[in-house]
């Protein structure tokens, strides 16, 4: 067969077979191009989905008569001034978005510039273009898509149902206004108003009109536990919010990057955010983030996906490196902050029949969302009660502690412990020798005992491991600890990696571990348990791996044998000693999976638990 040219309208069909995949792309690529042509506000409408009807209506700076011929031909753009595909500055570039839509439905573009007496329009059927003829507009540029994919009627097999598609489109808008904060976005689905963001107010600062859009998209409580975020280097900046590690969904869909303001998906950035949050979640639960981040055109390549959806960055590894150490840092200076929704989830729990909104910590300086920096981590506020509470907390159990104290004990708290002086509070009892509960200035906090004094364990762990000085504990009696032979063979195989860690052990024979010396942190903990854990943790990893490669791993592992059980019953003393603990320590708020360690109920909550409310 020879080789022909095929006719214009099958390759613009061809084109729209890797521009338009289905309505919500025909939505994202006019949206981006009224953000393009500077738009203010944007009004979206669609019917069935938008397989019958998708609108489009900005007020940007429209164009004239003779340009919208040459606005639906392939491969014209007013958004590549040179020739230099690496200097890319607007969302839309490739001129192929109109073109393609147009090929496959029926398109009506009307626009308008400002100080022009009328507007004009031009009709695009199937690939067939109308002429242009005048028309009333209001200033900016409205397009009309009908009948999508009526020239392919193929395609529209492949098209999921109206709801599917209509969330599509929703999720498309929510990511465009997340990025354009200083635009009004509204969506109209089948004559409902499914989406509204309002624009911006000029007075407010970047970051306050960002957290407020995100707010309106994600919710308030994503904005009453989102941690500001701010780093650059190298010219690469990264702003944004991250939620705190207690609040955490099931999936990674609620994980949002923006670069140079283009909602993009990307490998590098969910691996980099799941590193940053591997020391405060399990493996099933994931972070909320809405990062931005902004760098020369030339570092990054755009034009790697049909659809703009991806992008290469030119040095991927500083770019990891910013998000993985900003994220970091702003997760310590939370210290032992826990989300808001804990509290909430507690309320539920005991009936409440509408959750009300919950108030901040007592040190957070005031409600509302853009409290950005009131919670910075100062553990040298709390250092005066630190140190006498370190020492008393890992001293041995007292008479009281050890089995003679009632299962709730109300004793007074010390005269130099008073519940306003700090953000635990008071210890004033202790439940079922499992849950401390303290007084607060402005309520109640309820503490798990093992979950926190986990994590107190853990976050000394690694700053033992961080300086290469892991004190050990001979023990008395070297422990014989029984595994079978494949078990006994993995750990033996690891003992060098293990004494690097604290815990020295050698084989003993087939199938059992003798175990000599363990961390000092560990104290009297289960050793037999802990041995055990450690070897079905080596059986889950890959041979290839070190266990510093795993420290997360082992050192929770360690931790959780080396914390203080439930069971334990404990002196006044001895919970503010663990809650002073918890003040002074980064990331406390949750245990090393990710579970909350402490609940604080405001006292406006338990009055309306009574109905005082």
């Amino acid at each position: 067969m020879p080789i022909r040219r095929l006719p214009e309208t099958l390759v613009n069909r061809i084109a729209a077979g890797e521009v338009v995949e289905r309505p919500a792309s025909a939505v994202k690529e006019l949206v981006e191009n009224a953000l393009d042509a500077g738009a203010r506000r944007v009004d979206i409408t669609i019917a069935n989905g938008g397989r019958t009807l998708i609108s489009v209506v900005d007020d940007g700076i429209g164009m004239a008569a003779d340009e919208l011929p040459v606005a639906v031909e392939r491969h014209a753009t007013s958004k590549l001034p040179g020739d230099d595909l690496l200097d890319i500055k607007w969302l839309g570039f490739r001129g192929e978005a109109l073109p393609s839509i147009g090929a496959v439905s029926r398109l009506t573009l009307v626009s308008r510039r400002k100080g022009d007496d009328s507007g004009h329009a031009l009709d695009v059927e199937g690939g067939a273009v109308g002429k242009v003829k005048p028309a009333a507009a209001g200033f900016g540029t409205r397009i009309e898509v009908r009948d999508l994919f009526y020239a392919v009627p193929a395609r529209l097999k492949f098209l999921k149902s109206e709801r599917s598609e209509s969330l599509a489109v929703q999720e498309i808008v929510r990511r465009l206004a997340m990025a354009h904060a200083e635009v009004g976005f509204t969506l109209q689905d089948d004559g409902r108003t499914s989406f509204r963001a309002d624009a911006s107010q000029a007075e407010m600062l970047p970051e306050e009109s960002r957290l407020r859009r995100l707010e309106q998209i994600l919710g308030r409580d994503f904005a009453d536990n989102a941690l500001p975020i701010e780093a650059e280097r190298e010219g690469i900046r990264l702003t944004g919010f991250a939620g705190l590690p207690t609040y955490n969904r099931g999936n990674a869909q609620h994980q949002y990057l923006f670069v140079n303001g283009r909602p993009v998906r990307d490998k590098l950035f969910v691996g980099a955010v799941r590193g940053a949050y591997a020391d405060f979640l399990s493996h099933d639960r994931h972070p909320v983030v809405a990062l931005f981040l902004e760098l020369p055109a030339e570092q990054v390549d755009v034009n790697v996906h049909p659809a703009k959806a991806e992008v290469r960055f030119r040095d991927p590894g500083l770019v990891r490196g910013l998000i993985v150490g900003a994220l970091r840092h702003a997760l310590t200076a939370a210290g032992h902050r826990a989300s808001t929704t804990v509290a909430q989830v507690a309320l539920g729990a005991l009936g409440r029949a509408a959750a009300a909104p919950t108030m901040p910590l007592p040190f957070a300086g005031g409600s509302g969302p853009a409290r950005p920096n009131v919670y910075a981590y100062q553990p040298e506020r709390f250092a005066p009660a630190l140190a006498d509470a370190v020492a008393l907390y890992n001293a041995p159990p007292s008479e009281a502690a050890s089995g003679l104290a009632p299962q709730a004990r109300a004793d007074e708290a010390p005269s130099h412990i008073a519940a306003g002086n700090f953000p635990l509070g008071a210890a004033r009892a202790q439940l079922h020798a499992t849950y401390i509960v303290a007084q607060t200035e402005q309520g109640i906090v309820i503490v798990d005992q093992h979950a926190a004094h986990e994590r107190l364990v853990y976050e000394r762990m690694k700053q033992h491991l961080s300086t290469g000085t892991v004190p050990r504990q001979m023990l008395l009696l070297p422990e014989v600890v029984e595994l079978n032979e494949a078990e006994a063979a993995r750990v033996a195989a690891r003992a060098d990696e293990l004494a690097e860690l604290g815990l020295v052990l050698e084989a003993f024979g087939a199938g059992a571990i003798l175990v000599r010396e363990v961390p000092a942190l560990l104290g009297d903990g289960d050793v037999k348990g802990l041995i055990r854990d450690l070897a079905d943790d080596l059986s889950e990893y890959d041979a290839a791996l070190s266990l510093k490669e795993r420290l997360e791993e082992v050192c929770g592992t360690m931790a959780c044998h080396g914390s203080v059980r439930a069971g334990r019953r404990l002196t006044t003393d001895e919970m503010n000693a663990l809650l002073r603990q918890m003040e002074a320590t980064p990331h406390s708020g949750q245990c090393n999976h990710g579970r909350p360690t402490y609940v604080e109920l405001q006292l406006a909550d338990i009055e309306k638990l009574f109905g005082r409310r």
